[in-house]
């Protein structure tokens, strides 16, 4: 007989695990499914932001920014260092040990929150009288029946035309994340959050960075003063950024990348790198979810349609995070967790879009928040 909950909640990233958190904590059954694996097969929840996304790229941005110091500050503090070397694998283990704590917490929350935890795909198998039937497709599958259901399923790295991830010579974040040697020459195309941060770890571990963004002018979401201040900062400290790029052609030569571009005054330009990041946004991930069998509205551009409260056009269906409207940030998706989760307790859940902060953690670390 299937398992019955009040809530299943579909992806354990920012807001899938904290909407589940916070479900438990006002009285409710809750389930969680997530099918993200580690590199053993074992259960890897929180999503894009704890795996390949802001724990991974900030336990990177923290290593890289000792090695500089230690390498080019230090000095002027009065501590001298002889032979300064890099040990990227340990770096690297490093990073990999601070997800797999992240993972570890949030089983641990699920414990301590009683969740039951189903690893695997989940996706709508039937709507039932009085609920949804949601399948999990895992190492033993299953299914599971719920009154509501919040779609948590999050977004996928955006592939330049043409161009998909191998994530050896082109890389998207995941990629990114995981070189194993610092290349002599490091292309980034886009010039956003993932891109900088990306561009700044490698340019500090010995890399030559190049930032092809395809806007006119830096950092245009962010106010124009400091996007121009932080232009000439990260060119002073190495990035060679470029704006107003038009790609033409990228092509794998052997083990290295060619970047066909006219820059912002139209001048042919080509750039031949050993490894490029592609970062030029994410899409709405929804590709398992079984939504057609269902009726779950998707719009042109892949996002799940929802009203302002999170509700889909199917009963007791919400959907919070990347895969909905909205900033692709986590602590958004942890918002709207809550609020959808309070909401279906009964209570006036709450989301002020206006107030989202977004940062950059660069060195100087950019954040802005409120409307431009």
């Amino acid at each position: 007989m299937s398992k019955q909950f009040d809530i299943v909640v579909i992806g354990a990233g920012p807001g899938g695990y904290i909407a589940a958190i916070r479900a438990s904590q006002l009285g409710m059954s809750v389930a969680c499914v997530d099918a993200w694996s580690n590199d053993l097969g074992k259960a890897a929840p929180g999503g894009t932001c704890t795996n390949v996304g802001c724990i991974p790229s900030k336990a990177l941005l923290q290593s890289s920014e000792h090695f500089e110091q230690a390498g080019n500050h230090f000095k002027d503090h009065g501590i001298d260092i002889e032979n300064l070397s890099l040990n990227l694998k340990k770096l690297i283990s490093r990073k990999e040990t601070v997800v797999k704590q992240n993972n570890e917490g949030i089983i641990y929350l699920f414990k301590k929150n009683n969740i039951s935890f189903f690893h695997g795909v989940g996706s709508f198998s039937a709507q039932i009288e009085g609920g949804w039937c949601i399948k999990v497709d895992g190492s033993t599958n299953t299914e599971i029946i719920a009154k509501h259901v919040i779609i948590a399923t999050g977004s996928s790295a955006r592939e330049f035309p043409g161009l998909p991830f191998d994530e050896k010579v082109i890389l998207s974040n995941d990629g990114a994340l995981r070189i194993d040697s610092v290349p002599k020459k490091l292309g980034v195309i886009g010039g956003g959050v993932i891109g900088l941060e990306m561009g700044s770890v490698w340019r500090r571990l010995g890399a030559s960075v190049t930032v092809l963004e395809a806007m006119p002018d830096f950092l245009m979401s962010a106010d124009s003063q400091i996007a121009k201040e932080a232009l000439k900062i990260f060119t002073k400290q190495g990035l060679d950024i470029q704006v107003g790029v038009n790609i033409d052609r990228v092509k794998i030569i052997n083990d290295s990348v060619s970047i066909s571009y006219k820059d912002n005054k139209g001048t042919d330009k080509e750039l031949l790198v050993d490894k490029l990041i592609v970062s030029i946004g994410r899409l709405p991930y929804t590709d398992k979810l079984n939504a057609s069998l269902v009726g779950l509205k998707i719009d042109d551009k892949g996002f799940i349609c929802v009203d302002a409260d999170c509700r889909t056009n199917l009963p007791n269906v919400w959907a919070i995070g990347d895969v909905v409207r909205g900033p692709m940030l986590a602590h958004k998706a942890e918002e709207e967790g809550v609020a959808v989760s309070e909401r279906i307790a009964g209570q006036h859940g709450h989301v002020n879009f206006d107030t989202i902060p977004s940062v950059i953690y660069t060195s100087p670390e950019i954040a802005w928040v409120g409307k431009k």
